[in-house]
């Protein structure tokens, strides 16, 4: 299955470290964030966990919610949890889902429908496409796909970034420029005609040229 923005988030019912969840329930009124890794026990993931967990307050401010994933049982987790511990300083703090039937993972393209058998046999090479990170609005649509190839760790202040630009623009017509961060100038929107934007921003705008309209970020 091949998902693109603003499909659907698949549902879907799977045990985690935090108990039984229902996803779409679990998400509620929330913005989420699943994301994915090969196997429980390796080094890379083992530094993005610990990061996740030492940011989440970040991710609590903006009303998302985090939830993890590993082919493997929930109670592999739990032991992972105290290596995180020791070696980033933090133990994750958000649900990890064991997705030992692979249906999670295969509902999100994540690996081939064909993968079958015991994921303690399976190796983190066997789940390479497993390393992937959904952004889940509260309407239940996918708003963010990233793929990371398995020896790059992934950029969570990056997500947190892209956040910020996707709940500005969900309320307000504007774009988000290059390399934008939260305070910064945006672009009015090309959906916003000139007569428009002179109601919605009467102090003006910057205008390099006619198709790019800056403003300051809207509150």
């Amino acid at each position: 299955m091949t998902l693109s923005l603003n499909d659907v988030a698949p549902d879907f019912t799977a045990e985690t470290t935090e108990g039984k969840i229902k996803f779409h329930d679990w998400i509620g009124n929330s913005w989420a964030v699943l994301f994915s890794h090969p196997k429980d026990f390796t080094p890379v993931c083992t530094t993005e966990l610990g990061y996740m967990a030492k940011i989440k307050p970040d991710f609590d401010r903006r009303g998302v919610k985090i939830i993890g994933l590993s082919v493997d049982p929930v109670d592999k987790h739990a032991g992972w949890a105290q290596d995180i511990k020791e070696t980033q300083g933090h133990a994750p703090n958000y649900p990890m889902i064991g997705d030992t039937d692979y249906n999670v993972a295969k509902l999100y393209g994540m690996l081939p429908a064909a993968v079958s058998g015991d994921p303690a046999k399976r190796t983190a090479a066997d789940n390479l496409t497993v390393r992937n990170v959904f952004v889940i609005g509260p309407d239940k649509k996918i708003k963010l796909i990233l793929v990371y190839p398995m020896t790059t760790g992934r950029n969570f202040d990056e997500v947190l970034r892209v956040i910020d630009s996707m709940q500005l623009t969900a309320k307000h017509k504007v774009a988000t420029p290059v390399n934008w961060k939260n305070g910064d100038d945006v672009i009015i929107a090309g959906s916003v005609s000139d007569e428009d934007a002179k109601k919605q921003y009467p102090q003006g705008w910057k205008a390099p040229k006619p198709y790019l309209r800056i403003v300051a970020q809207p509150k």
